[in-house]
């Protein structure tokens, strides 16, 4: 077996432990059973839990930031980049159970808040999200208000109707989807 699919083993183990039982009911030696590696192994990738972890949301990320920047319309108006990146966003995550049950509980812990300040207080690098809400901000397109609310208003009804998608609650068409990021749009627009 590679090592790039000794690691991929440890991280889909994680993933599926982490979205199941969260973080503390999923100790290294239970992600090493799982993968049905050594104990050991995990360190070879990871130097402890906490980079296991913020490494699988970077993966997890960088994947959400691929999807988004696949036909991004870069020099499209707000509205536009808007949709775009909410659209895209439901449809990954919607579609991906492990990685938003994950996203979930990585927002929802010390790493979150940690991740969180940094993209709200501008302390991390900039991503294409940040960059776009800071614009409209400037252009007074969204409601002057602080960052983390915007952030709240456009992220949370999104992943709430990813869950609900997931479990069944509902049925997203790509209709739907473009409706309920556009309520998003009204909810942060002057």
């Amino acid at each position: 077996m590679e090592k790039c699919d000794k690691r991929d083993l440890i991280v889909r183990a994680a993933l599926e432990l982490v979205a199941e039982q969260g973080f503390h009911g999923a100790p290294m030696a239970m992600i090493a059973d799982k993968a049905g590696v050594g104990a050991g192994t995990i360190y070879r990738y990871f130097e402890n839990k906490d980079a296991l972890i913020r490494g699988i949301y970077c993966m997890v990320e960088a994947r959400v930031v691929a999807a988004i920047l696949k036909d991004y319309p870069d020099n499209g108006p707000v509205r536009e980049r808007f949709m775009h990146f909410g659209t895209v966003l439901v449809n990954y995550l919607a579609s991906a159970p492990l990685e938003l049950r994950f996203v979930e509980q990585f927002h929802n812990s010390p790493f979150g808040v940690d991740h969180r300040r940094e993209k709200i207080f501008g302390k991390g690098e900039k991503d294409i999200i940040s960059e776009l809400f800071q614009e409209a901000i400037e252009q007074q397109i969204f409601k002057p208000l602080p960052l983390s609310i915007l952030f709240a208003l456009f992220f949370s009804p999104l992943i709430d109707v990813c869950r609900d998608q997931i479990l069944g609650f509902i049925n997203l068409d790509q209709e739907l989807i473009e409706q309920t990021v556009g309520a998003c749009w009204d909810a942060v627009r002057r």
